[in-house]
């Protein structure tokens, strides 16, 4: 399986409804989590496989003369898996400082001998999206791409949103709108490279079947210090067994990281 920048993939994808349950859709605080020059590397492990490396970098640009964000988002294999499968994608995203909403996001992967590449641009006044490959379609409001979304979860003011409370937001990936929902955890210390660090946990609502075998197999854990930096994700999935996505290094991170 081609892990590697698919994690959240798997995860949008297996996404349960909650229609019956009750959920939030929260606003984002000012940006004090995140600046440009931050750069963020996480290794992906198969038990004591290391399957490949994902980096988060983030720069300031101009964009239709306006100072934006611009975020990258790499993935590729390494040792073996990089002998099997050969991966090696790029997500780039233009958003905005303020609303955190795209303005412009590029998808360009390869796989082995498969290669896609694609550009969709959004207007934000009208609620539709440009694809180069599929032309224009209608999409929610404030409706996010997979590299923004990292984002914008650093964002959410979780002094206000309750333990065990699901968080939904809309993710525009692969010319397809998909819902995703996470019940927020509330706080657990975990082991990193760099020691016990306390963090926020969520668990993404995800559905038992074919995937994973329980609604619980699936954890994100995002460090509590107001860097809200993704530190780690876990994924049980029924063939493979564990996953986990650690991070290894961060450059240009706003507050000192605490560890315990």
């Amino acid at each position: 399986m081609k892990i590697c920048t698919y994690i959240l993939f798997i995860l949008l994808i297996n996404t349960l409804s909650v229609n019956a349950q009750p959920f939030v859709n929260p606003s984002i605080k000012p940006n004090t989590a995140f600046m440009a020059g931050e750069k963020l590397t996480y290794q992906i492990r198969y038990g004591i496989i290391v399957g490949g490396i994902t980096t988060l970098s983030l720069t300031n640009e101009i964009y239709e003369n306006k100072e934006v964000f611009h975020a990258v988002a790499t993935g590729k294999t390494t040792g073996m898996a990089e002998v099997i499968y050969g991966v090696n994608d790029v997500y780039e995203s233009w958003f905005d400082k303020e609303t955190n909403l795209s303005y412009k996001q590029i998808r360009n992967i390869k796989e082995g001998s498969y290669t896609k590449y694609n550009e969709v641009t959004y207007n934000r006044k009208n609620n539709t999206v440009n694809s180069k490959l599929s032309g224009v379609h209608s999409v929610p409001e404030k409706i996010l791409d997979l590299t923004t979304m990292l984002y914008y979860i650093r964002r959410i003011d979780f002094s206000k949103v309750k333990e065990n409370e699901v968080i939904f937001m809309n993710i525009y990936f692969s010319d397809k709108i998909f819902p995703f929902y996470m019940r927020y955890k509330g706080k657990e210390t975990i082991r990193t490279k760099y020691g016990k660090i306390s963090c926020l946990k969520i668990l993404p609502v995800v559905e038992v079947g074919r995937m994973f075998k329980t609604p619980n197999d699936v954890s994100i854990w995002i460090t509590d210090d107001g860097n809200y930096l993704p530190a780690m994700i876990e994924m049980d999935i029924r063939i493979v067994g564990k996953i986990h996505l650690k991070l290894i290094s961060y450059e240009n991170i706003v507050h000192p990281l605490i560890i315990q």
